[in-house]
Order: structure tokens, then sequence, then C-alpha cells
């Protein structure tokens, strides 16, 4: 691999551990820094950050043509996913959900508790959706209106070919609603990208913000069809997205300590050169990391074709001293807290590769995991002959 080290970037100043999850994450110290300050939620300079963060959060998409606007909603990400479903799906339309892990079943449940009529196909646990299974799916049931993809499964890792899905999904004449949690501002998801109708994402992710509220991207025709139907009155985007447009504020209380960090963050995406360099670290962060943990003897579930520059799952080692809990503790004290995994049929762990960090601090997540292992008297990371088979399939 190329070699691209850079000088490292600064540590936490407060002494916390990083966290090497798909967000919450490690911030920088500006980002914490700009949450000091109080801000009214209808003062005209808190108005002016909520304007100046939709009209970013566009420039990232690349809407250069103005068909497509933003509409930040308080609360996780699954809000805003929640939203989305129930804003843009109409009551009597039917979605084909895409499904590869934890986020995407998650999307079938919400579809549940709206009555939106569903269909999945379920790849288990990491398995891609590809474009042949998601035409046969279309052409067998022309009442599917909507088809619903998560970007990155984090729960495995794998970053999902939207590209091939979208071009899929409208050579059927159906429209394609993106979950990019864990994708947007580090992995190509702009309007030029692929099509779509609209995209999710979070302030705690690839912007490298806080928690606090996620956004939507979507095209103004589909936020003006969007019109009554919401099954939620906080979670309406129409009524969001008109009264933004109209008085520049929230409808309900904004976390407003959240916006100024998030602008922050956003000001450090844009130095460090946008989408492309935020995924290029990323993707360097992944590929330092891989390489050293499978020194040490861990296996990847993934291939590498599959392997997102987000988050990485591992085997955990079938070695009867190693316990997970312990490991996680062993790491915890030398700075690092890591992610349990959420494969059904074997013992996984999870590394992330996102937040305010670089390959030199991923060759000390390296160490760590070597020492750590050591503690516990464990002599070889290898997985379980099953974690191969598993992997094997996928493969095939």
């Amino acid at each position: 691999m190329p070699n691209t080290a850079s000088a490292p970037l600064e540590t936490p100043r407060l002494g916390e551990p990083y966290l090497l999850t798909p967000g919450p994450l490690t911030t920088a110290y500006e980002v914490k820094e700009a949450m000091l300050r109080d801000w009214g939620s209808w003062d005209a300079d808190f108005r002016a950050m909520t304007a100046e963060l939709r009209r970013e959060l566009l420039d990232i998409a690349g809407d250069t043509a103005g068909d497509f606007d933003c509409v930040p909603m308080q609360g996780s990400g699954s809000f805003s996913v929640e939203a989305m479903l129930g804003s843009f799906v109409p009551k009597d339309g039917k979605v084909l959900v895409l499904s590869n892990g934890a986020y995407g079943k998650r999307i079938a449940q919400t579809l549940s508790y709206l009555g939106r009529d569903h269909v999945v196909i379920d790849k288990g646990d990491y398995m891609p959706p590809r474009g042949a299974e998601v035409a046969a799916a279309l052409d067998a049931d022309p009442d599917i209106s909507h088809v619903v993809v998560v970007h990155c499964e984090t729960s495995s890792g794998i970053l999902n070919p939207l590209k091939e899905i979208s071009e899929t999904v409208y050579s059927r004449g159906r429209k394609l609603l993106v979950d990019s949690m864990s994708a947007f501002g580090a992995v190509p998801a702009g309007v030029n990208d692929f099509r779509y109708e609209a995209i999710v994402s979070s302030a705690n992710k690839c912007i490298e913000g806080v928690p606090g509220f996620g956004f939507v991207i979507a095209r103004k025709s589909e936020l003006e069809a969007a019109r009554g139907r919401s099954h939620s009155l906080s979670l309406d985007i129409h009524a969001q997205w008109d009264y933004m447009n109209k008085t520049g504020q929230w409808r309900f209380t904004p976390p407003t300590h959240v916006v100024a960090a998030f602008l922050e963050a956003l000001r450090i995406h844009r130095e460090e050169g946008g989408v492309a360099a935020r995924g290029a670290r990323y993707a360097r962060n992944r590929d330092v990391m891989v390489a050293g943990m499978r020194e040490a003897g861990f296996e990847t579930l993934l291939a590498d074709q599959w392997l997102s520059p987000i988050i990485v799952t591992f085997f955990s080692p079938a070695h009867p001293a190693f316990a997970f809990d312990r490991f996680y503790d062993l790491m915890k004290d030398k700075g690092f807290i890591i992610y349990p995994g959420k494969l059904t049929v074997v013992d996984s762990f999870r590394v992330g590769c996102i937040g305010r960090m670089d390959e030199h601090v991923m060759r000390r997540v390296v160490d760590a995991a070597r020492s750590s292992l050591a503690e516990m008297g464990v002599d070889s990371a290898a997985p379980p002959a099953i974690a191969l088979e598993e992997r094997s399939r996928l493969a095939a």
C-alpha cells in the first residue's frame, strides 16, 4: 500500500479513550469547545447558523442544480430514518427493504410500526444485496413503489453497492431512499454519485460532530409531495421543511449546542479536503489497522472488496482463554473503546475507523490488541472453523 503518512493528529486533550465506534466518535477539541456558548433558538444568530448548516450539507451533496433541500431533524439518526419513511412513502405505497444487518432489520421494523406495506430481501448478517435480485423482486411485484437500503451496514462493516442498486431501481421506474448514516461525508453519496429521492445521515458520524440531530437531503418535489402524509407531528419532514423555510427556525426546541459543534465540524471537514480527503484518511486508518490485526492473527469477516472505511468486523479468537468482556476492559484500560459484534452465527467484535484519529492511532490500537491477548494468556487469535466457513460463503 502507498505510504501516505502525515503528522499525527492531536490526541484527546481531556484524556478520554478513543471511541473506535461508528458514532458517537472521537471529536476534535474545537468541536467540543464550540458547545461552551449558549444560543437562543429563536435568535437571528442561531437562525443564521441553521441556514449555514443546510447550505453546507447541500454543498457536500453536490446539489448544484438546486433540486434538493436539506432538513435537519432533532434526535438520533433513527429518528430521521423514521421521518424519511413516514414522510416519503405514501400510506398506500409498498417498500422493498434490502437488509443485510441490524439496521436493515430496524427499517423493516419501523415500517411495521408505520403500517406501511413492505417486503424484505434478507441477506443475513453480511451478504450484500445485488442488482440482479433487486431487479427480480421489482419485476415480480409491480406494487412496490420504493426501495430502501442502508449504505454502510455497520453491524458487519460492509459497504453496500449503492450505484448498482440505484441503477436497477430507476431502470424499473421505482424510487430509492437511502440510510447513509455512517457513510455520508466520507464515502461518495452525493446527488450525482447515484440517484435517490432522499438520503439521511446524522451529526455524529463522518462529519465528526456530536449526537443530537440527523438530517435529510431530499428532492424538493418529494418534500412537496410529503405534505400531510406523516404519521407523526414531530417527525413530519414536510412540516419541518416548510416552517424552516418560512421562519428560519426549527419547529421544536433545537439542539443549539450540537448545531454550533456541527458547524465547527463542517469547517474542519472542509479544510481537510471534504469527502475525498476524509474518506482517504478513514481508508488509511482501516488499511493500517487491518494489516496489523491480521499480522497479529485476527481474521476479518469480510474480504477486502467489501471492507468499508467505517468499521471492521473481526472474528473472536477460538482460544478458550479469550472472553470479549475481558478483552474490552483491557483495551479500554489502554485508551480504546471498541464495539461488540452483531453477528448471529459466530462471535465477533468491531473496530471503528472513523473520528478524529489517524493511522498513528491505529498502530497503537494493534499494539493494544496484541498486549491484551498476552495478558489474557491467548497465544493464538485464530477464529473457530465455523467462522471461516461463514466467510467462504460470502466469498462465493
